[in-house]
């Protein structure tokens, strides 16, 4: 998990997962640890400026309710997947309002979409809406 002052990445993939070891035990190691990745922008009002930036000005990905598609996907699970629970339930889960879920396509390669996600969060710092450190 990589925090950024407010904002948290969720992959099994890093090492300080808490799945971590449990991914890598039962992963094929030539594959990697799968493109399914959550970022916590602890908003939704924050999510959804991400996303639109991602969608609309990078074109890293489209938002979608479902992430099983070919094509990078991503979905702001408090309002949409999860929108069924209460508010209490989402807190146990871990969903908070700002979890934008995301499922890395087949698309493009690696560094193009690195470059794209660099860009939308770099305009997201620019308006303030996320912190440099």
């Amino acid at each position: 998990m990589i925090t950024n002052g407010q904002n948290q990445v969720i992959y099994p993939g890093l090492e300080d997962h808490p799945d971590h070891d449990l991914l890598k035990s039962i992963s094929n190691k030539d594959y990697g640890y799968g493109g399914m990745l959550c970022l916590d922008m602890e908003t939704e009002a924050r999510a959804y400026k991400l996303m639109n930036l991602l969608q609309n000005h990078t074109q890293f990905g489209l938002m979608a309710v479902s992430l099983g598609y070919y094509e990078t996907l991503m979905s702001c699970s408090g309002s949409s997947t999860s929108s069924e629970m209460n508010e209490e339930e989402r807190a146990l889960a871990g969903i908070s309002p700002g979890l934008v879920r995301m499922s890395v396509g087949y698309s493009g390669t690696l560094e193009q979409r690195w470059a794209q996600f660099e860009k939308a969060l770099s305009r997201l710092q620019d308006s303030g809406l996320l912190s440099k450190n």
